[in-house]
């Protein structure tokens, strides 16, 4: 026992170790030049359940886009709506299409619908674009994914940023950690060749290669599903730095970490049924995109197991009598554990430089940030527990803004 125990540690600092790696190919950024006119259509999705709040705000900003108003349109997705969502859409100038189904409930079977409304319509579009309904978008937007499309990328990931960063210390952690993936672990896999992680809003897919695969993602992370089965067609979803989405986050402990359950359910849900059989296919095809994916699913387990580890070598350490379980602290010199704990943290700020992040205020939320950090543990221990929960909750989204009230990185 004590010997797996020891293995198990290893083998979460090799994981550990192997996604600093990436660290060092995100520090520089070429920009995408836009080189492509405007020439594909776009069909916009926007998934919406009881969002009369920011609706609105959502479609006028879209209906703005610098993009020729003939070659998009938007349709919002008013799922089991029980407030004025479609009255509000239509209002702003959405095409509203409302969907009543109880049972299956969520934005993958959202979505699922809305395609197969879709395809039946008259009107052919090139790409189908997904957002969340308390989203806002850079005016670009369109013109970043044409682009894309005109190079050959199928399946498209825009830059997440946050709305409402000022709001709690809680939307302060969640700012801190999006500008950290999207430097430090999305470029770096732009810049390597390899597959790219869909982030559940701001997703710009091919028509045809939509149309084709079906959607088929209604799990509670359809964007971790989609992405992993587009790897395992050999597709590798790319990263557009300069296309931006600002996703308001939850103000309250409470309701982040209610958020954050449901990812994390959904997350196991995925690593359960996707992991093994991609590792395998990118051992056989030697394909390191499929094999990194396949790591990247089986994160959820790795902070299981950091938890489960912890507390079980804390708990042997204090009690009573002799140590059952030696501790990799034990085979490694302190100076270097040392030196990797807090390398692991200054992650965090240098994302924030490299993103050229100025507000003061954003750098002193890096004092709470070890405690959201610290609750992804409980979070995922829970998850674990109730995996097989596929019941969507919804986050209530409450904060109205404009583009021009959001600040680029705040500010």
């Amino acid at each position: 026992m004590d010997a797996l125990v020891l293995a198990v540690q290893a083998l979460l600092a090799l994981l550990g170790a192997y996604q600093m790696m990436f660290l060092f190919f995100g520090l520089k950024r070429k920009r995408k030049e836009i080189r492509h006119p405007p020439t594909k259509r776009f069909a916009v999705l926007v998934a919406a359940h009881n969002e009369e709040a920011v609706i609105g705000a959502l479609v006028e900003n879209l209906m703005k886009l610098d993009y020729p108003k003939e070659l998009y349109d938007v349709y919002v997705i008013a799922d089991n709506c029980t407030d004025r969502t479609a009255d509000v859409a239509r209002r702003y100038g959405a095409t509203v299409c409302e969907r009543n189904n109880p049972h299956l409930r969520g934005k993958g079977h959202a979505i699922e619908w809305m395609l197969n409304q879709l395809w039946r319509m008259p009107r052919k579009y090139d790409a189908v674009v997904m957002l969340d309904a308390d989203n806002l978008v850079s005016r670009d937007f369109l013109l970043h994914m044409n682009n894309d499309l005109c190079e050959g990328h199928k399946v498209i990931q825009a830059y997440l940023d946050t709305k409402n960063p000022f709001d709690s210390w809680v939307t302060a952690a969640y700012a801190v950690t999006y500008w950290f993936c999207n430097r430090l672990w999305q470029l770096p896999r732009t810049n390597l060749g390899l597959a790219n992680f869909l982030g559940g809003t701001g997703m710009c897919f091919d028509a045809r290669l939509l149309r084709e695969m079906g959607w088929g993602a209604t799990s509670l992370v359809e964007d971790l599903e989609f992405t992993v089965r587009c790897v395992q067609r050999g597709i590798r979803p790319t990263f557009n730095y300069e296309a931006r989405v600002y996703d308001e986050k939850p103000i309250t402990f409470r309701a982040s970490a209610r958020q954050r359950l449901r990812w994390m359910q959904g997350h196991f849900d995925v690593a359960r049924r996707y992991f093994f059989p991609l590792l395998w296919q990118g051992l056989k095809e030697r394909d390191w995109a499929k094999i990194d994916t396949a790591l990247y699913t089986l994160n959820v387990y790795n902070v299981f197991l950091a938890f489960v580890f912890s507390v079980v070598l804390w708990t042997d350490v204090l009690l009573p009598g002799p140590r059952h379980f030696t501790s990799l602290y034990e085979h490694v010199p302190g100076w270097a554990l040392t030196a990797l704990t807090i390398g692991i943290y200054l992650q965090f700020p240098f994302a924030l430089l490299l993103e050229k992040v100025k507000s003061w205020k954003m750098y002193a939320s890096l004092l709470t940030f070890p405690l959201f950090l610290a609750s992804w543990w409980p979070v995922t221990f829970w998850a674990f527990f109730t995996q097989n929960n596929k019941e969507w909750s919804h986050t209530r989204h409450t904060r109205v803004l404009r583009l021009e009230d959001v600040g680029k990185h705040a500010g």
